[in-house]
């Protein structure tokens, strides 16, 4: 893109655009510039040696870099500090759990609402903890591989069985959708039951009995949660909901 003659304000943006390979952080400064008002000399790199010749020219080790009023700024993070914008950090421990229980209690207020008219009910707390375990799952299968080498740190029955670790995100997303669906609990009660005893057990001894730091496998291999509160809450609201199950199937018209 050339930069606009007479333009107060002009930046000169170098970043790798390949048939393979887009850099999004150079998609991400681009914009930046534009929004803020500049007119951008847009210099792509398309080969790797174009790429590792500008970088040996600048002394830089990656790209994107911008250029403003003659005096390199750097790369995307430098960027938005050159705007007094904030840079983004890793996210925070508990964001993914906020983020699942968030999503899956506004899930269970649209689905009591939409099938029954109102908000809040019973069913709708039903959904809330169904919805939780199949989004729970989710993100243990996403990548299974990770998620059993971290459940294995501290679930007592996979540690004997290790096959385990691999069947237990199938086994809490097949309850959670028989629970939403209401149907065939006789299958889904006993799962919940089995794995939410089974993992609230071996939660309460790693760490309130050995006391060991350890991460939470809760929501997938690569979490950042400290195992502890959030992951006995997750097991007890399995045992809670499969309790709960039962009593309801024995007194349908008590409840």
């Amino acid at each position: 893109m050339p930069v606009a003659a007479g333009s107060s304000k002009t930046a000169v943006l170098y970043r790798m655009v390949m048939p393979d390979h887009i850099c999004p952080f150079g998609l991400k400064s681009l914009d930046l510039l534009q929004r803020e008002g500049y007119e951008v000399e847009d210099h792509l790199l398309e080969t790797r040696a174009e790429t590792d010749r500008f970088k040996a020219g600048q002394h830089v080790d990656a790209t994107p870099q911008t250029f403003i009023g003659g005096r390199r700024i750097g790369g995307y993070d430098d960027l938005l500090r050159h705007f007094g914008k904030s840079v983004a950090q890793p996210y925070l421990a508990y964001q993914p759990v906020i983020a699942v229980f968030g999503t899956a209690a506004l899930m269970a207020l649209a689905a009591s609402w939409g099938v029954g008219g109102t908000a809040l009910s019973v069913r709708t707390v039903e959904w809330l903890i169904a919805f939780s375990m199949c989004i729970l799952a989710i993100l243990k299968l996403r990548d299974l591989e990770s998620f059993s080498t971290m459940f294995l740190g501290y679930d007592l029955l996979a540690q004997r069985v290790v096959r385990y670790a691999y069947v237990y995100p199938f086994a809490e997303a097949v309850a959670g959708i028989l629970m939403i669906a209401g149907a065939l609990l006789w299958v889904a009660v006993p799962i919940a039951l089995f794995i939410g005893t089974i993992g609230a057990v071996s939660v309460f001894k790693a760490v309130y009995v050995d006391k060991r730091e350890l991460k939470c496998a809760c929501v997938g291999g690569d979490s950042n949660v400290p195992l502890g509160f959030i992951s006995l809450t997750e097991n007890l609201m399995m045992v809670a909901m499969a309790i709960w199950m039962i009593v309801k199937s024995i007194r349908p018209d008590g409840l």
